[in-house]
């Protein structure tokens, strides 16, 4: 079954020591030995946010998730989530909307699609991004799969957003995952009177980082991202690369100026992708040269 599953060249079967194994996976408490991989095993090094919360969130609370994934991935990070219904899936919808990488972690073979709703969005996911599964092919969903592939979400991701969660619910286990991993917890707060914001205030209380806008997230998790894209450029960079990558960020500068300018624009003007530019802007952003704005719009500083 692996043999002919392998055939296909957008499969991988990532043992733990490869070079294409995520090094954040390889620091979590028993990591994985195979990862089964659906799509673009490149995306698994990019800095990444885990965003979860309810199956049946509000209409606002999957809004927001939506806006939150939107945002961060234009600004180049990859959305982590699970591709269940409700928050997972709004938070996919989102990083896919900005042209952005996302990665959902299943709790079944990746050779199926749970729940079957989603099946349009696991080729669109596996298209711009990658599914991934520590589970044997065939395998079926398991009520034990799905906690045990929350410590994957958390794992692959430098930080862990709440949107909305009961005070009983799969989103707090990925919670306490993201913690003893030693990654950021971040929570979105909501009304009194909604208890589904009653999770999120519970993990507030017990010193998650309360966020209202994305770049609350980006001003936390800056500097570790900035420490991923470097050690990710040292180990795969050698000096003709280096020319390349530099005479890209002149080219993208060519369209940078103080009037702001959208990610999609800058694509197109520049010839280069989405994913590079996103990238691109967020080491800028990071060193200063450029200010993120409302929008997914970017202009020069200075």
């Amino acid at each position: 079954m692996h043999h002919e599953w392998l055939q296909d060249p957008r499969h991988r079967l990532i043992s733990r020591g490869d070079d294409d194994y995520p090094e954040l996976l390889e620091q979590i408490p028993g990591p994985p030995s195979l990862l089964y991989v659906k799509g673009d095993p490149d995306v698994l090094h990019m800095p990444a946010l885990a965003i979860v919360g309810s199956r049946n969130p509000t209409q606002g609370g999957a809004r927001n998730a939506f806006e939150f994934a939107r945002h961060l991935g234009r600004t180049g990070f990859c959305i982590v989530s699970g591709l269940a219904e409700g928050i997972d899936t709004a938070a996919h919808r989102g990083a896919l909307d900005a042209g952005a990488a996302t990665v959902a972690f299943l709790g079944h073979g990746i050779d199926r699609v749970y729940p079957a709703s989603n099946h349009g969005l696991a080729h669109e996911i596996a298209r711009h991004g990658a599914l991934v599964s520590e589970f044997p092919l065939g395998t079926h969903p398991g009520k034990s799969h799905f906690p045990q592939r929350n410590r994957l979400i958390s794992g692959m991701s430098l930080g862990t957003l709440v949107v909305e969660a009961a005070r009983r619910s799969g989103s707090l286990i990925t919670a306490r995952l993201a913690g003893e991993q030693g990654r950021e917890i971040f929570a979105l707060p909501g009304s009194i009177h909604n208890p589904l914001a009653r999770g999120c205030h519970q993990l507030i209380r017990q010193g998650a980082k309360l966020v209202e806008t994305a770049d609350d997230i980006i001003a936390e998790l800056a500097p570790l991202a900035s420490h991923m894209l470097q050690n990710t450029l040292e180990s795969t960079t050698n000096e003709p690369a280096a020319n390349v990558a530099d005479e890209e960020y002149l080219q993208l500068r060519k369209y940078l100026s103080h009037d702001p300018v959208g990610v999609d624009e800058l694509a197109e003007n520049s010839g280069l992708t989405i994913d590079q530019v996103s990238s691109m802007l967020l080491i800028l952003e990071l060193e200063g040269e450029v200010e993120s704005l409302s929008g997914g719009r970017y202009s020069l500083l200075g």
